[in-house]
């Protein structure tokens, strides 16, 4: 009996150690490698001004990188730029070739599944961009036109949600990156481009009398930074950061450097 009772306790006690040791594997230590390995890790498209984009020096500049640097600053770790493929982010993100997502990326349940999101740092909204002579001006003269978007954005699912705009196209073309989608605009190979609003409004002010913003929107949004599944403290520590930044001024700044005016809407 003795050896029984002495059993059921060895077992027992094995169990409770196995069960320390499988929560001690899954504990959640995002913020604790970051600040070891001393660097963070930023995927992004190259190609998304005024959020991530190579300027005429090919250094990767942006208010998402203006951002992000003044973050790791205050975390005390190294901003490293890494460029990726937009539509594979979530690989990148989860063999873990970035450390985070900071992109001018939108909110949507899917990211929310399949990454762990800050809260959303700025709004946006999606909208369709023609050449500045078009005599496109509403969405509806769009019908039986072709239109162009970045493969992986959400300018695919603010058009899957207008289901009568999306019969109504006569094409919907897919390109890597937006600078393509409105180069192919340019040269007439399409008849508008979808994309982010700040992305729309950089072009239509960079090459003034090139293209004009369609005054309706498909959608509204939220951009918001995504990190690996489950790296909450990671998360934590990078959002206590923008609502400092928010709360001192520094947020409000960088956007007006590159916006004219503070679009953040971090409280």
């Amino acid at each position: 009996m003795k050896k029984i009772v002495k059993l059921l306790v060895m077992t027992m006690f094995l169990l409770i150690l196995a069960a320390g040791c499988s929560k001690k594997d899954s504990a959640d230590t995002s913020l604790e490698d970051i600040i070891a390995k001393g660097n963070l890790i930023l995927g992004l498209d190259d190609a998304f001004p005024p959020m991530g984009f190579k300027d005429d020096n090919q250094e990767i500049v942006g208010f998402d990188i203006d951002v992000a640097r003044e973050v790791c600053k205050r975390m005390g770790v190294e901003l490293k730029i890494q460029p990726i493929s937009w539509d594979a982010k979530e690989l990148e993100l989860s063999t873990k070739n970035i450390d985070c997502i900071w992109n001018g990326m939108t909110y949507n349940e899917d990211r929310a599944k399949s990454m762990t999101l800050t809260m959303p740092y700025m709004k946006n909204t999606q909208v369709a961009v023609v050449l500045a002579d078009s005599s496109i001006n509403t969405l509806k003269d769009l019908a039986g036109k072709t239109v162009v978007i970045q493969n992986g954005s959400t300018a695919s699912d603010a058009i899957d949600a207008n289901k009568e705009f999306k019969d109504s196209l006569k094409d919907l073309v897919k390109v890597d990156d937006n600078v393509q989608a409105l180069l192919d605009l340019k040269v007439s190979g399409s008849d508008a481009v979808v994309m982010d609003e700040v992305v729309a409004r950089y072009y239509t002010e960079k090459e003034a009398g090139t293209y004009k913003v369609l005054d309706e929107t498909l959608a509204n949004e939220d951009y918001v930074v995504g990190f690996r599944k489950g790296d909450k403290s990671l998360c934590k520590e990078v959002e206590k950061h923008l609502k400092e930044m928010a709360a001192d001024g520094t947020l409000a700044k960088i956007s007006e450097t590159w916006f004219g005016k503070d679009l953040t809407t971090v409280k």
